[in-house]
């Protein structure tokens, strides 16, 4: 998406809440209590270079732990 113009910050909207937003899952989509959420980590900040969510170095799934 950024590849073809879309800001940075739109994009990781689109690919995240954005998409739970639009299904309709009010479960997911953001970080909160009692809510479904997958997280990663990676090196540095996707804002500033989405480049840096290819090397992903922590993955959280369903509360748990599938990547360290």
């Amino acid at each position: 998406m950024v590849d073809y113009g879309m800001p940075v910050g739109q994009a990781l909207i689109a690919a995240t809440s954005g998409n739970a937003k639009i299904l309709k899952l009010d479960d997911r989509g953001r970080i909160a209590p009692g809510l479904l959420a997958d997280l990663i980590a990676v090196d540095g900040d996707p804002t500033q270079n989405i480049s840096v969510l290819r090397n992903v170095r922590f993955v959280m799934k369903g509360g748990e732990v599938v990547k360290e």
